[in-house]
């Protein structure tokens, strides 16, 4: 079974598929906190190393390579382990767990993420959460049920937590504040707005910003990142997903993070420099070093 709910999405909307060329290179290197590089379908074949390579070349030192499925999970720990500018991310995503639920499944995918996590180059449980956009009703129980699994076993490895949250925002925030979230909390491309923000850097989670913070309708992200302490921001691609404007419909790669930098910069009225090095720390914060 691979990643059902992303590779629905991997041709969805895409005008080319082609990769754009590279952006002007930032001064400080950042990092992309996630992407997923396993995911080839219908965008033009990069390999591991030349995704890397160009995202080396425009300042992007390294990438968080997030998972949905056990499949996927494996994959993002053998190249952790074959690449030192990759870090893994493994977890089954909200979508997948009511179908490894009913396949009879969920307690064993979780054990086996449990067994990838203790390995060093695993530095997050992600990405997990809820999804109430995909998910109806019916698989909501094996959503909440596969979330608090993961907050344990991030809490049990001592690694940062990814959550993937749509349309759950207040469920998530209960289950957190329930069941304790772990140490470093990750909401990846964060999809709230300035009153949430407030909420999840009160509770000291980091919010992490994609492409989409450039899209003419989410002034709900802009004015979430006004009101997010700096100390609490990362910058991700969701790659091949979320492409920044002005190449919103071609396939997204690392080597597009400078995009979206310059964009939360110029918002926030910063030195797009300071920004880096801002992002760059908290990154590090989160996962630890690279090396």
């Amino acid at each position: 079974m691979a990643e059902t709910y992303v590779r629905e999405r991997s041709t969805k909307g895409r005008r080319d598929l082609s990769y754009p060329a590279s952006p002007e290179p930032l001064t400080i290197p950042v990092y992309d906190n996630h992407c997923h590089l396993e995911i080839t379908d219908g965008v033009e074949p990069l390999s591991l190393r030349e995704q890397l390579d160009r995202a080396g070349a425009v300042g992007i030192a390294g990438v968080v390579q997030a998972s949905g499925d056990v499949e996927s999970s494996r994959w993002a720990v053998e190249a952790a382990a074959s690449d030192p500018r990759v870090l893994a991310a493994v977890a089954i995503h909200p979508n997948d767990a009511p179908i490894y639920k009913q396949e009879g499944r969920l307690d064993e995918a979780i054990a086996v993420i449990d067994a990838l996590a203790a390995h060093p180059r695993t530095r997050a449980i992600g990405e997990t959460g809820l999804d109430y956009f995909r998910t109806g009703e019916a698989g909501r129980p094996a959503q909440h049920e596969s979330f608090e699994a993961h907050i344990a076993l991030a809490k049990k490895h001592g690694i940062a937590m990814q959550i993937h949250d749509r349309d759950a925002h207040d469920d998530v925030l209960e289950t957190l504040a329930r069941v304790g979230a772990p140490e470093r909390t990750v909401f990846h491309c964060f999809s709230g707005d300035d009153a949430m923000a407030r909420v999840a850097a009160d509770a000291g989670y980091w919010l992490s910003f994609a492409g989409n913070v450039t899209f003419k309708n989410a002034q709900n992200l802009r004015d979430a990142l006004h009101v997010a302490p700096l100390e609490r921001i990362l910058v991700e691609t969701d790659a091949p997903f979320l492409t920044p404007v002005p190449l919103r419909g071609r396939p997204n790669a690392p080597y597009l993070v400078p995009l979206t930098v310059r964009f939360m910069a110029a918002e926030l009225g910063l030195d797009v420099d300071e920004l880096c090095a801002r992002l760059a720390a908290n990154t590090v914060a989160v996962y630890g070093s690279f090396d």
